[in-house]
């Protein structure tokens, strides 16, 4: 696939025009985000995202098309992971609601600029070396691997643990205790300090570079079109802020999310490996995208139709075991009140 300079410029533009009417439209005045608008954006993004493909299929053909849906669904999957990190984030820096909606608008834009610099850095490497096929591949199934350990285990979820980044800047700047609006910086006792604001937006920005590790290789698993990793991961985090407020209190419910995902970065591992084993010369079987679609696509929907149910199935459960309490409480006090009566 053969993208022009000006397609790429053409592209970014758009998307920074659309980044721009979101901010006008929905996050210039810090307000409380309410389910039914998170909804409302939530589903415009995955609708221009849609229209992207469709465009790609009309003037690219079917196979760009069906990579980008498939590139698009994975970091779409792989980013509601990043939720769980985002929601310690805001409550290890207190952040009120009201600015929680610029706060993952700047730290989304931030993590959009290093994953670019990230595609660009594995492009570039992947056409010197074919071989590194054989790195992501194992990288990715030794993350997959890991994260059903995680699952497995019967440890409780971890505090939100700074970066070296957010450190150093925590370190060499004056930082205000205390949020001053949307302010980023103010003059305080004489000199200018940065407001946990800043600091914040460091944080969502740079932690994501952290899930890009295993994201960005992913997706090389299923394109190797600079273009098309670039537009999916810029789809899949730029509705991510409107996701966070629409399933924020659903992630909980999400209990084999990581099994999911685990399975999905697990399978385009084994399909790097195929694609690295082409690579030199090797002739073994390869997935097709229509198949790596219908894998992601079809494990997504089993991890959560297997989620809700195993939900629903505990609160009737702790529902049944909450009733039956309280009626031993309640059994528990009328006999005490006969034997007092007989007592008597």
């Amino acid at each position: 696939m053969d993208v022009h300079a000006s397609t790429w410029i053409i592209t970014v533009v758009v998307l920074m025009a659309l980044i721009g009417i979101d901010f006008l439209i929905g996050g210039r005045k810090p307000h409380e985000v309410s389910v039914k608008e998170a909804g409302i954006w939530t589903a415009v993004w995955i609708a221009l995202a849609c229209l992207f493909g469709v465009g790609l299929l009309i003037f690219a053909g079917g196979a760009p098309a069906g990579q980008f849906f498939a590139g698009f669904i994975t970091e779409k999957s792989l980013s509601v992971d990043n939720l769980f990190v985002f929601v310690l984030i805001m409550s290890k820096f207190a952040v009120p609601a009201i600015y929680q909606q610029r706060v993952l608008l700047v730290g989304v834009l931030i993590a959009l600029v290093l994953r670019a610099a990230f595609i660009a850095a594995g492009a570039a490497v992947i056409s010197a070396f074919a071989w590194v096929f054989f790195l992501f591949g194992a990288f990715l199934i030794w993350t997959a691997y890991k994260l059903i350990r995680e699952a497995m285990s019967d440890e409780d979820e971890e505090d939100f643990k700074e970066n070296a980044v957010l450190r150093w800047v925590e370190k060499v700047l004056p930082t205000t205790k205390e949020y001053h609006g949307t302010k980023l910086t103010v003059r305080e006792a004489g000199r200018r300090a940065v407001t946990p604001m800043l600091i914040v937006m460091i944080a969502i920005g740079t932690t994501d570079v952290l899930f890009a590790l295993d994201s960005i290789p992913a997706i090389f698993g299923l394109t190797k079109e600079p273009y098309i990793v670039f537009t999916a991961n810029a789809f899949a985090l730029m509705g991510l802020r409107q996701l966070y407020f629409l399933i924020g209190g659903l992630l909980k419910k999400l209990v084999y999310l990581s099994y999911g995902l685990s399975v999905i970065l697990g399978f385009i591992g084994v399909k790097l490996f195929l694609e690295a084993f082409h690579g030199v010369g090797v002739h073994v079987p390869s997935i097709s995208i229509p198949v790596s679609l219908g894998v992601i696509v079809g494990v997504l929907a089993v991890t959560t139709v297997a989620s809700l149910a195993k939900t629903r199935k505990d609160t009737r459960a702790e529902a049944l075991e909450s009733g039956e309490n309280a009626e031993a409480a309640a059994d528990g006090s009328v006999t005490g009140a006969e034997d007092r009566r007989l007592g008597e």
